[in-house]
Order: structure tokens, then C-alpha cells, then sequence
């Protein structure tokens, strides 16, 4: 398995409806909040064989309320 990150910018006012919209969707490991320029960061793991670019552009960004996202692709965790 893979493990990325990626952040989301939401409209105004719909941070919590697209965390909920995640968590109902069942697709990412960890939700969190965030203060600054992004609303929310998501901890995805895709199997070897996923792609990374189709997974977030037909699973994560088709959601409502999600503004922007920017990915994050990991190489090892310690």
C-alpha cells in the first residue's frame, strides 16, 4: 500500500460537509482540520497498482464543496 496526503480548500462555510462526505464515502484512512490556507488534510493509502492521479480526480474531487485540492505523494515513513 501507498500512503499520500492531500489538501483541501472548501467553499466558504463547508468544511464539515466535505469531511463528512469523505468519512460517508469510506476512501480515506485520516481526516483532519486545519487552520491557514487549507481547510482540511486527507490521508489516503492506494493499493501499488491505483493511480494516485485518478483516484483524487474521480473519487475525492468530484465532492461538493471542494474548492481545490493539492496532493501529496509520500516516499518512506520513519
Amino acid at each position: 500500500m501507498k500512503a499520500f496526503f492531500v489538501q483541501i480548500k472548501c467553499e466558504l462555510g463547508k468544511s464539515y460537509q466535505v469531511a463528512t462526505a469523505i468519512a460517508d464515502a469510506e476512501i480515506a484512512s485520516e481526516i483532519y482540520s486545519m487552520a491557514g490556507v487549507y481547510d482540511l488534510m486527507v490521508k489516503f493509502y492506494l493499493d501499488e497498482s491505483q493511480d494516485v492521479g485518478h483516484f483524487v480526480s474521480e473519487k475525492l474531487q468530484p465532492i461538493p464543496g471542494i474548492k481545490d485540492t493539492t496532493t501529496i505523494i509520500t516516499f518512506r515513513a520513519f
